[in-house]
């Protein structure tokens, strides 16, 4: 049989750990699914065209409709007629899950494998490897954080030698902090934590193979098989569950084609269908329309949602570019409690607690703390207060844990489910859900909050330094507006590929439909009741780009200066001031990896601009292929 896929240079073989025998033939098992996944992503942005040409809303689906490429019926699956899975074990109790990516940018194994380490000592429940908008993709880092996964799962001689070291410095921050080490058996702790990996969304292309047909394959497929064929064996053998975060699902019909192609995995490994366990996280607008019908969908491989907060801001501003009524205030304002967010937490809840034939029912994790106990004594005390208390308002909310963006949250945030003692929330009682036009208004409803010069500056200068960070090689970042840097009373918070598109998509959102300021700003000489335009956004950009340049080699490398900085400054301005809202802030990311060059940076998003308007597609291939 000929190959049905291309691996791009050397890297077959640099990579044999990880492109071994199996994991190739499963590839190729799987490579038909690459024709799929591109004419459903097709059909998105097709169907996104039409809500911004016809200002048209989402909506419920019919009730008595069949979800796509199923024969459940809408109605059956929002009753709950359909079969799902038993909660494992490993998965009841998950009070605090860890998230970052398993490896480091152009770095030595034993340096990028630190990750790993400090995640799975971390004493997180959980830890979700990403593969996706926190993990870098220079280069060949896809596979660097594969390989790593696959020997720290096997606990490898490298790993452990590195587990050993790390946490030497892990219970010396605790004892300094803390006033307590967290690790008494470090080798006993590496199995404490629940492995989970979050493979990229069906909307993203790897970097490295091709189909027989010469189309980048959706890296979707690319994860899903690299992690599971290397580690199912080693984490069926410890009685680990094989567990992965699925994103960016906007529909039942995008759940449904993960689900062939969960089920068609497990098929040619010959496990049983249902093996995979997988959480949702629910970061679209339109999968809160449908949350019923895609966990009906996933079936037996379904355990939970989890209300991620930063990318579903970004969808809600995505699906609503077209009103000109819908506009975002200050990023700081738009909290967990806020207007739509509130909703959609509220709708999470409901169907979490819908049983399915089989009397089971599905857990929630809540949302995401991006705060990083570093700084001065009096900004980690007042941040590390609100740590808490978001915790315990999720956790009586419902929520069965939470997650962190740093293994140093992990003992400060643990404790308030510790002290309640409950495993999980499965099966507390709440309203069901229910599918009215009040439902649907809700889920886009704005409510008054600030919107400032102060904001702005926010929302731009960590835009830029984010984008900065991932042509760096880093999509997870510990970053801070730049009239802050030095200033310990103000916290680095964590930031990943969906922090820095909600900011621009914000700015974007306050210059096209006229966002009209609430407060006075000396500064500027901006009145409360003036507009955002044109002229200020060009001069927030000239003097918050001045500090990033001026900046200290700790705030904003030097050497990206004059390399990666001034093309994210090109991508951010481009993507701001474009009357035509585009799709996804990474594609231009994405087509400029390892690029330094401006002029090569212009060209490519010219490119992809032209491309866009024109034919109504994204290019996502990795274009030095």
């Amino acid at each position: 049989m000929a190959n049905t896929i291309e691996i791009r240079d050397n890297l077959q073989k640099t990579y044999s750990d990880v492109y071994t025998p199996e994991a190739i033939a499963a590839l190729e098992a799987l490579a038909h699914f690459n024709a799929v996944i591109k004419e459903v992503m097709a059909a998105r942005i097709q169907k996104r065209a039409e809500r911004y040409q016809n200002k048209s809303k989402i909506t419920f689906p019919d009730p008595g409709s069949y979800i796509p490429r199923t024969k459940i019926k809408v109605q059956d699956a929002r009753d709950g007629k359909f079969e799902g899975s038993v909660i494992p074990s490993d998965l009841q109790r998950q009070w605090i899950q860890g998230t970052g990516p398993a490896a480091k940018p152009n770095a030595p194994l034993e340096s990028s494998i630190r990750n790993v380490a400090y995640a799975l000592l971390s004493g997180a429940d959980g830890w979700m490897f990403d593969g996706e908008d926190a993990l870098g993709q220079t280069g060949s880092m896809s596979l660097d954080n594969q390989r790593n996964l696959k020997l720290a799962i096997r606990k490898d001689p490298i790993f452990l030698k590195v587990a050993e070291q790390v946490a030497g410095h892990m219970n010396e921050w605790a004892m300094d902090f803390l006033g307590r080490s967290i690790i008494t058996d470090w080798k006993e702790q590496l199995n404490f934590t629940t492995k989970i990996f979050r493979a990229r969304g069906l909307h993203l292309d790897d970097r490295h193979i091709r189909d027989a047909n010469g189309v980048a394959m959706a890296a979707s497929i690319v994860d899903l098989v690299l992690y599971v064929v290397n580690n199912y064996r080693q984490l069926q053998q410890e009685g680990s569950s094989i567990v992965l975060y699925l994103p960016k699902i906007q529909k039942a019909e995008e759940a449904a084609v993960w689900n062939e192609m969960l089920t068609a995995l497990e098929n040619h490994l010959d496990i049983a269908v249902g093996t995979i366990k997988v959480y949702l996280l629910v970061e679209q607008l339109e999968a809160t329309y449908q949350l019923m019908e895609i966990r009906a969908v996933l079936g037996k491989h379904f355990v939970g949602y989890n209300t991620g907060r930063w990318d579903y801001i970004n969808s809600v501003a995505d699906a609503m570019g077209w009103d000109k009524g819908f506009i975002n205030p200050n990023i700081e304002s738009i909290l967990m409690t806020y207007g739509y967010m509130r909703n959609y937490e509220d709708r999470v809840r409901q169907v979490v607690n819908t049983p399915d034939s089989n009397r089971n029912f599905a857990l929630w994790q809540g949302g995401m703390e991006p705060n990083i106990p570093v700084g001065s004594a009096a900004g980690v005390s007042a941040s590390m207060e609100k740590a808490i208390a978001g915790a315990e308002r999720e956790q009586r909310e419902g929520a069965s844990g939470k997650w962190v963006a740093h293994w140093k949250m992990v003992n400060i945030v643990r404790p308030v489910w510790e002290k309640v003692g409950d495993a999980n929330q499965l099966g507390r009682k709440f309203p069901p859900a229910t599918y009215s036009q009040q439902d649907a208004d809700g889920l886009v409803l704005i409510e008054p909050a600030p919107t400032t010069i102060r904001g702005a500056r926010n929302l731009l200068s960590v835009a830029i330094q984010y984008g900065n960070a991932f042509g760096q090689g880093m999509q997870a970042a510990a970053l801070k507006a730049a009239d802050f840097f030095g200033n310990d009373d103000v916290l680095y918070l964590m930031e990943d590929m969906a922090t820095g598109e909600i900011r621009l998509s914000i700015l974007w959102e306050w210059l096209h439909k006229g966002a009209v300021f609430t407060e006075d700003d000396p500064e500027t000489g901006i009145k409360a009741g003036d507009m955002f335009s044109k002229e200020i956004f060009e001069r927030l950009m000239d003097e918050e780009y001045k500090k990033l340049l001026a900046a200290s080699d700790k705030d904003v490398f030097d050497e990206s200066k004059t390399t990666t900085l001034p093309i994210a400054r090109e991508i951010a301005d481009v993507y701001v001031l474009s009357e035509v809202k585009f799709p996804w802030f990474v594609d231009l990311l994405n087509i400029n990896l390892n690029n330094s060059s401006l002029e090569v940076a212009k060209q490519r998003i010219n490119l992809y601009i032209n491309t866009f308007i024109k034919e109504g597609k994204r290019i996502t291939e990795n274009l030095d292929f």
